[in-house]
């Protein structure tokens, strides 16, 4: 069964790694990656990313990108969403903070963010408005 708005936007607000897809030119299936994100009901999805990553320079040339995001337990249930890029900025420290405490346990969150951003190089952040929802609850049938 679908979920209605609210069901799905908090769904995408919980903290699941993504599967991030965006096409990856003629002749070529969609790059599909695992990935952090972040999301609160009614804004924007948001990722960070490597600057020279080969997912940034795709969704820079498609100017769109697709999240999908699922679970097993206690129903199979996922959300798919899509939509354009509406800007990509230089990360910051903060955001890498914010995204690193959404995934790891608080006492992990320093040790990642220094190694992070002095061994991962430059990062972008691309902000994305979401524009179709695919979504279901496969255990409320």
């Amino acid at each position: 069964m679908a979920l209605t708005r609210a069901e799905r936007e908090a769904f995408l607000a919980e903290a699941h790694v993504a599967a991030l897809a965006v096409d990856a030119g003629p002749g070529r299936a969609p790059l599909t990656v695992p990935i952090w994100y972040g999301y609160e009901p009614g804004g924007e999805v948001w990722i960070m990313t490597g600057l020279e990553s080969r997912k940034n320079r795709l969704i820079g040339e498609a100017g769109r990108f697709t999240l999908m995001v699922d679970r097993l337990e206690p129903t199979i249930r996922y959300v798919s969403v899509e939509g354009p890029v509406v800007r990509t900025a230089p990360a910051t420290i903060e955001e890498l903070r914010r995204m690193s405490a959404r995934y790891l346990p608080a006492e992990k969150v320093d040790g990642y963010v220094d190694f992070a951003w002095k061994n991962h190089g430059e990062q972008v952040v691309i902000h994305m408005r979401p524009e179709r929802w695919v979504s279901s609850d496969l255990g409320q049938v």
